[in-house]
């Protein structure tokens, strides 16, 4: 009877780890941000989500040479182009819909800020700020389908 009720415990914890793992890779895949011009690709590495840029409207820049990260502080990053570009860096998922503890790096002003996200659905929800969440800025991302 111990032995039975022994591995139907554990079947139950295998199932509960199993829904928990999926329920928090529903962050994975492509996500377009609120203007339409890029495609953000969030994928897993060990047990964090990274997200990098997997495309762009316009990726080359008025010379025709593809878009670089011309603003990031750190010169010599600023020839790395600007496809690829990893975004969204060291997420862990609470088991809430929600994603902490990660970055996100902005190639606009090259700054890199904390960051959680939010997932509802097939919209996602990126907080990005200095200090504390309530200093910040949301976007909103939308599944690609």
């Amino acid at each position: 009877m111990l032995r039975k009720t022994s591995i139907t415990l554990l079947m139950a914890i295998s199932f509960c780890i199993s829904v928990s793992a999926q329920k928090a890779d529903a962050i994975l895949g492509t996500w377009v941000n609120p203007s339409g011009q890029d495609h953000i690709l969030i994928y897993k590495k060990g047990n964090k989500y990274y997200g990098k840029l997997d495309w762009i409207k316009v990726p080359n820049d008025e010379t025709g040479k593809p878009k670089t990260d011309k603003n990031n502080p750190d010169v010599a990053l600023r020839s790395r182009p600007d496809l690829g570009l990893e975004l969204l860096k060291d997420f862990t998922f609470d088991g809430d819909d929600v994603y902490e503890d990660g970055t996100i790096y902005d190639p606009k002003s090259g700054k890199t800020y904390s960051c959680k996200m939010t997932i509802e659905g097939n919209t996602l929800k990126i907080r990005g700020y200095v200090g504390i969440s309530l200093f910040g800025r949301t976007e909103v991302w939308t599944r690609l389908k």
